[in-house]
């Protein structure tokens, strides 16, 4: 049931890129995705006494290194991930976070931590000898890059980010406390019908509190809720009916446990950190992709990122919410990594 988790991760996201894609020519759906590909190496990296990351190699062994930082937390990667840089031009790194994906162990919170994340990215970093790299992440992906880009700036030659999560109260309170209600009023109603005390403004903690507890049926209802209220957010054209389709069959409990667990830890950062310290940044050349109806995180968060980072480039994707797999969302990001290209010093630190 473990592996269910991850695997509902991956659904999502194809759902997801299917919706956004049905409204949209042929000719753009096929064009912007770099063709399917597989790893030519994958393994595990032990790197602590609890934890194990699942890895894997793509595209040109002598190419320019990316490291790419799937979402969640809680989440996994999958293989579209894969296909957002040249494979003949980059050495494309995809792995899994603690207690995501194949990782292992799986669901697990001990030692499970934003700090242990950003060491971990370092130690693939260094295991797999990959020099100076890109870090492309979307959502918490984004996060996790900003993190690790702010203690280790040297080891980072560019960023390629999209839908932008800096880990602020306000941006937590908007997602948890009715911010998105305003645009899915039945979606949130539904969400709020498994927190124990509606009324009071602690959301994180009160479902993290009911996936920890001893009811099974309390626990299983808040998962798939938790997870029914995001996957029917991030999208601008999912149906109730794609919805429900995504989680037959599946148990979202990891998903939502883990997600859950870090923002009810203000994902274990001080208020206002990531921009506090986004100076570190300068000289790396970044790229930032928004969805103008981004309702998870919204588009402020992304300008009030940009301003920190003034050399940066903003990209508004107008028809887009959170989806990283929305077409016009795909056809941003390529166009990011072609504008931050020449622009990358591939020096080693």
């Amino acid at each position: 049931m473990i592996r269910h988790a991850a695997r509902i991760v991956t659904l999502v996201c194809a759902i997801l890129t299917t919706a956004a894609q049905a409204q949209t020519p042929a000719r753009e759906t096929q064009s912007d995705y770099y063709p399917p590909i597989e790893p030519y190496r994958t393994g595990y990296l032990k790197v602590s006494d609890t934890h194990e990351l699942y890895f894997e190699l793509c595209g040109n062994p002598d190419g320019i290194p990316v490291i790419v930082l799937h979402g969640g937390p809680g989440g996994g990667s999958y293989p579209n991930l894969r296909r957002y840089h040249d494979p003949k031009k980059y050495l494309i790194v995809l792995y899994d976070q603690r207690g995501a994906g194949k990782s292992r162990p799986y669901a697990e919170l001990r030692d499970n931590n934003t700090h242990a994340l950003v060491e971990d990215i370092e130690k693939l970093r260094l295991d797999l000898k990959l020099g100076r790299v890109q870090l492309f992440g979307g959502s918490w992906g984004s996060t996790l890059a900003l993190a690790y880009a702010e203690k280790y700036p040297e080891n980072v030659h560019s960023m390629v980010l999209r839908g932008i999560f800096t880990a602020m109260r306000d941006e937590t309170d908007h997602f948890y406390h009715g911010g998105t209600g305003v645009y899915f009023p039945e979606v949130y109603e539904k969400l709020k019908a498994v927190i124990p005390n509606p009324s009071s403004q602690d959301y994180p903690k009160q479902l993290l509190d009911v996936l920890r507890g001893k009811d099974e049926t309390k626990r299983k209802e808040a998962a798939r809720a938790w997870a029914a209220y995001e996957t029917k957010c991030a999208g601008i054209n999912i149906s109730d009916a794609e919805v429900d389709n995504i989680l037959k069959g599946w148990d979202p409990f990891s998903f939502s446990l883990i997600e859950n667990y870090y923002m009810a830890n203000n994902c274990f950062l001080e208020e206002g950190q990531l921009l506090r310290d986004s100076g570190r940044l300068s000289g790396i050349p970044t790229v930032i992709v928004h969805g103008r109806y981004d309702v998870i995180c919204p588009p402020s968060t992304a300008y009030r990122l940009h301003k920190a980072l003034p050399q940066s480039r903003l990209i508004w994707v107008e028809a887009a919410g959170h989806s990283g797999g929305a077409p016009p969302v795909v056809s941003a990001l390529v166009d990011g990594i072609k504008w931050v290209e020449p622009r990358i010093k591939r020096t080693k630190p």
